[in-house]
């Protein structure tokens, strides 16, 4: 057996001190060095006889561990023995800066095993100073006079008997919960312990090989009544992204942005983070051209960002739809509509029309827009010369007045212009709308 005892020790001292991830989180961090992983008093203790060697070594592993802290900012210490007790003892030796003893474990010093610290003045008084001067005692009388629990520890640390622990486990969902340091007044107010979760949630995702889509940040109420009013329990934001993520600084920001659109309807004492959907992770694809790796915001970042800064109806994507008619094959919808909406509602949704061929052009009219005629030859700004043509389209014959559009019976050109270049033509025929026999000529759109 051999054992690594992890303890992080923040500066006290500094008034702007960073916090540290969850315990819990903590545990989860380490999970992915060995499944042997448990809380024991102030130290993360690991077990990791069984996968040391897939590391490199003992000395190896000890460096990844260094390397990779989760709490950056925060000294973090280590130790190993061949149980969890000499690696625990070790590790309090290291924080007091003493040098270990050359017999472990009989030569280390009695206060660096918990079992013994409640007896310590008794244990004095008997001459005992160090764990193996308690060790030579009779066991009769140890265990008459201080229980079973010093005998046993000291039997674990000689490894006569096996030892025991709670080990660590990942959930199936991200769900955490924390005390606020002080009652929060406003919603700004909840990002600077927010951040302490989402430190917590960037573990899980990693060790669960997870991307988050849509998180919930709640939080709970102090008051149950306010100017006479009854309040709920509880208040909550939604926070949902495009593609799955590990990012915490782009979910930091939308987090940021919603709250600071969010009023508290009391203060505020306790904080809730929890994933409503995760995706599998397939990680990000890197390129060897420097070219290829810009940095910055992705598009989708930056959408998602303007729509909860500036609502979901001020920033609109084209959306494609079933239809012949070219100004009704596309619509404007929310950017974020379609991650939104519920699941039951995008499969109700009407099939999007199959991509335009390379004869249409890629800037449409909103309404076709009726042309000048010199004699027979439409005009804009000057006689259009047909290029390419007809193509015909018969359509929306099935529509009605909820419909809003009227039945297509058009022959459509490219035609060449003057002044604006290569534009898109169509004549209606006369047996859709005029039965005079009238001819009309209508600018569809524009090409590059």
């Amino acid at each position: 057996m051999h054992w690594i005892a992890l303890q992080w020790l923040p500066d006290a001292d500094t008034p702007d001190a960073p916090t540290l991830p969850t315990p819990e989180s903590l545990g989860w961090w380490a999970l992915q060095y060995t499944p042997h992983v448990a809380w024991q008093d102030e130290a993360l203790m690991l077990e990791v006889s069984a996968c040391e060697r897939l590391w490199g070594g003992r000395l190896q592993l000890m460096r990844q561990l260094l390397a990779a802290n989760p709490a950056p900012d925060v000294r973090m210490l280590g130790a190993q023995g061949a149980t969890s007790l000499i690696a625990l003892a070790r590790l309090r030796l290291f924080e007091r800066d003493e040098n270990r003893p050359q017999d472990i474990p009989a030569g280390l010093p009695l206060d660096t095993l918990s079992a013994a610290r409640e007896h310590l003045d008794l244990l004095a008084r008997l001459g005992c100073r160090t764990w193996g001067d308690v060790a030579a005692l009779p066991r009769g009388g140890l265990t008459r006079r201080f229980g079973t629990g010093l005998r046993e520890a000291l039997d674990a640390a000689w490894g006569l008997r096996p030892e025991s622990h709670a080990w660590l486990t990942l959930p199936d969902v991200f769900e955490q919960k924390l005390e606020l340091p002080a009652l929060a007044e406003t919603a700004p107010e909840l990002m600077w312990s927010a951040n302490r979760l989402l430190s917590a949630l960037q573990i899980w995702l990693r060790a669960r090989q997870r991307g988050a889509r849509a998180l919930e940040l709640q939080w709970t109420l102090d008051l149950k009544r306010f100017n006479g009013v009854n309040l709920p329990p509880h208040q909550q934001v939604t926070v949902r992204t495009a593609e799955p993520t590990q990012d915490m600084a782009h979910l930091r920001r939308l987090l940021s942005e919603k709250l600071a659109l969010t009023t508290l309807a009391a203060p505020a004492s306790w904080l809730r983070l929890r994933t409503l959907e995760t995706d599998p992770w397939a990680g990000a694809s890197t390129s060897f051209l420097p070219e290829d790796n810009r940095k910055g915001d992705r598009l989708h970042e930056m959408v998602e960002r303007l729509s909860v800064r500036l609502g979901a109806q001020q920033v609109i994507v084209p959306a494609a739809q079933a239809d012949h008619r070219p100004e009704r094959k596309q619509a404007w919808r929310p950017a974020l509509q379609k991650e939104n909406a519920p699941a039951k509602a995008r499969k109700d949704e009407k099939p999007a029309a199959s991509q335009p061929d390379a004869i249409y052009p890629p800037w449409l009219l909103p309404e076709p827009l009726l042309l000048e005629m010199d004699g027979e030859r439409p005009c804009y700004r000057g006689p259009l010369s047909r290029l390419i043509g007809p193509q015909r389209v018969e359509a929306g014959w099935w529509g009605d007045k909820e419909d809003g559009g009227q039945p297509a019976m058009r022959d459509y050109y490219v035609a060449e212009s003057p002044e604006a270049g290569l534009v898109w033509i169509f004549r209606e025929r006369p047996s859709a709308r005029f039965s005079s026999g009238e001819v009309r000529w209508y600018l569809q759109g524009f090409y590059a």
